[in-house]
């Protein structure tokens, strides 16, 4: 006996099963897996590999049998009729927190266990039936053409018509009423009134906006067919006003750049941003127009409800939206502070390499104090605490004395090149353009040659102190220090039989880091006010003076940051190893200074004697290990730059095209400074 194989599922088949007759579809039209079938059968396996969506089968199967045709629009008007769908317009994909993280935790959470509204909702359906995240993009292939033949094939209804308490329009109107008065509110905390003190004597337009679609709503209900017109001077009002309020919001975010601006600010902002970007989407569906605009009207309105749907757990969307303002305040600060890191002149060129070498020696010491902490008897924490207090402590220092610690340059630089590039995308001209990529190559030659005496400083003279130091100390006390971790001292160095690499980049990581501390802790302060608090605070006044007063104000606006951040660095750089032994993880951290005094300190404990593959293999250790410290910092502090500033990465291509050229043409410009004047190169 054999077995009758079931028919593969096709459109003919699906219409056949279940819309062959009345009787048969009337036991089903209830049954909302039947538009899930449909459109599982439609939905394309790979929809961004294809240009266009063709319905053509569906329309001619609905065209030749009437069964067929009845059978579905009373399947989808049985599903759809008296269904709301205001929260759909009104919230979903906007922000309902102005807290960051809730609605990160909120998303997550849903794209794991989607939320189900009730069954009377419109929601519910389109969570049903599009729940797939690639919906959105193979319905907008669909062409306009065949929608508009299935609109009209299936008879489906417009949204206006008589105005009632479940009508479609009725809903469009409430939902706009709701995004209004939610605006209205945000709009007027005190913390973004504070961004826009140029509005500050001026009526709000928000309130303005809200009033006049009161008025329009009042006159859609006394209106005999419940529509207006595009030339009804109320909905020009209603477009005027909506252009205030959104010029409104970009001042305020403009104005980041003089206020600063905290996450909470940036959420609200942005929040009232959505909202209003959602009402100029729904504004021009006020106007019925003539029956074929109805149509279109109605078929745009279910695109966007669709799309709202569809994309209101959008994870990335919400992240890079939230986070691009205040990347761009961060990375501001750490451009304006990079481009003290940047020399031009030989003056400034050999300036630097005595900065770095004022860095190197405090390095230096700093090598032989951890490894004299490392005989301290403590615990696991107390060691991870003393390391930390060591290294930031050092860090402040050389920070406060004006010296450089190489590898706290390509961080801050990174968004001083970017900001470079940024000024040369606003030439319009394409040989202006090329002009402005060469002339960034020229500043790149600059950057990197001031990084390149920077590490050298630093290296030259740490090697030196930590040797001397641990000399010293041997003559002294005839006690030789490193004489027991020379071992491990020196093959911690090597690039091939130690993770040496691996640990250069975590401290890369560390370094881009505090790159971004010091960026959020300015822009916190500005936005807070905290040097003008300072300047002013009365007890401080009485007791220092105005004028000391002022001065330790201009040192907290100068200093503060960058104490921070390197406090933090500190921390960073101490505690590492120590949690990786926590976690069982074989973590720490190389830098390419510490990595110097080391070798040094190693050198003395084995005697001054080692062979000469380990040498070797320690020199280029160290050199890798810097070389890595800057490319992994570096190289985040540019995609953060870049994504800051809304940059294409595409550009880099050519950045790199006109680098190499520079390179070629002038090699020795990226290592020295030309004989003359910058203006030369």
């Amino acid at each position: 006996m054999k077995l009758r194989r079931k028919p593969k599922m096709t459109l003919k088949y699906f219409f056949e099963k279940n819309f062959n007759n009345e009787q048969l579809w009337k036991s089903k039209i209830e049954n909302i897996e039947l538009l899930v079938e449909l459109v599982n059968l439609i939905r394309p396996k790979k929809p961004k590999k294809i240009a266009e969506v063709d319905l053509s089968q569906l329309i001619d199967l609905l065209q030749e049998n009437p069964n067929y045709r009845d059978g579905l629009m009373d399947c989808i008007s049985t599903n759809l009729e008296n269904k709301k769908f205001n929260k759909i317009l009104s919230d979903a994909g906007i922000l309902q927190d102005a807290n960051f993280f809730f609605e990160v935790r909120k998303r997550i959470f849903a794209k794991l266990i989607p939320e189900q509204p009730e069954k009377d909702t419109l929601q519910f359906i389109l969570n049903q039936v599009f729940f797939v995240n690639t919906d959105l993009l193979w319905i907008s292939k669909i062409p306009q053409e065949q929608i508009l033949e299935l609109f009209s094939l299936l008879k489906f209804r417009s949204i206006y018509g008589v105005r009632d308490e479940n009508s479609s329009f009725n809903e469009l109107v409430f939902a706009m009423e709701v995004i209004t008065y939610r605006i209205c509110g945000s709009a007027m905390e005190t913390d973004v009134i504070r961004m826009v003190p140029e509005y500050e004597n001026l009526e709000s337009p928000f309130i303005a906006f809200q009033r006049e679609l009161l008025l329009m709503n009042e006159k859609l209900m006394q209106s005999a067919d419940n529509a207006i017109n595009e030339d009804d001077l109320g909905y020009k009002q209603l477009i005027i006003l909506h252009k205030q309020c959104t010029d409104y919001i970009e001042t305020a975010f403009k104005n980041s750049n003089k206020f600063g601006i905290s996450l909470h600010v940036n959420q609200s902002l942005l929040r009232i941003r959505q909202q209003l970007n959602r009402l100029r989407s729904l504004l021009p569906l006020l106007i019925q127009g003539n029956e074929e605009d109805a149509n279109r009207n109605t078929i745009y309105l279910s695109y966007k409800l669709i799309k709202y749907n569809c994309d209101k757990n959008n994870i990335q969307k919400l992240i890079n939206e939230s986070t691009q303002l205040l990347s761009y305040e961060i990375t501001q600060h750490t451009a304006n502070t990079g481009e003290h890191y940047i020399t031009n002149s030989r003056k400034e060129y050999y300036k630097m390499f005595f900065s770095a070498a004022g860095g190197g020696f405090i390095v230096g010491i700093l090598c032989i104090i951890k490894l004299l902490l490392g005989k301290v008897h403590a615990s696991g924490f107390g060691h991870m605490f003393l390391y930390s207090m060591n290294y930031s402590i050092g860090f402040i220092i050389i920070y406060i004395l004006g010296f450089t610690l190489a590898t706290k340059q390509p961080a801050m630089t990174a968004s001083a090149l970017v900001r470079a590039l940024q000024e040369g995308f606003k030439q319009k001209s394409q040989d202006k353009k090329q002009y402005k990529y060469k002339e960034f190559a020229i500043f790149f030659a600059r950057v990197f040659r001031s990084q390149f005496i920077a590490f050298v400083g630093n290296v030259i003279i740490a090697f030196p102190v930590s040797l001397l130091g641990v000399w010293g100390i041997d003559q002294i006390f005839h006690y030789n220090i490193a004489q027991q971790k020379s071992a491990v001292l020196i093959n911690d160095l090597n690039p091939i039989y130690s993770p040496a690499i691996l640990h250069a980049a975590i401290a890369g990581v560390f370094l881009f880091l505090s790159g971004i501390i010091a960026g959020s802790i300015a822009n916190r302060d500005k936005h807070n006010h905290i040097y003008y608090r300072i300047q002013e605070h009365p007890l401080l006044k009485m007791s220092l003076g105005k004028k000391w007063t002022k001065k330790l104000a201009s040192l907290y606006e100068k200093k503060w940051a960058g104490i921070i951040s390197n406090f933090w660095f500190g921390v960073f750089m101490g505690s590492t190893v120590f949690i990786g032994i926590f976690f069982g993880l074989n973590i720490d951290i190389r830098h390419i200074t510490f990595a110097s005094g080391n070798f040094a300190m190693g050198l003395y404990g084995a005697g001054l004697y080692v062979t000469r593959d380990v040498f070797l293999w320690s020199i280029l250790g160290i050199g890798l290990i810097g070389l890595v410290n800057f490319m992994v910092s570096f190289s985040l502090s540019l995609g953060l730059a870049f994504r800051s500033r809304n940059i294409p990465l595409s550009e880099l291509r050519q950045v790199a095209k006109a680098i190499f050229r520079y390179f070629r043409s002038k090699p020795l410009h990226f290592f020295f400074p030309p004989k003359n004047s910058a203006v030369s190169e």
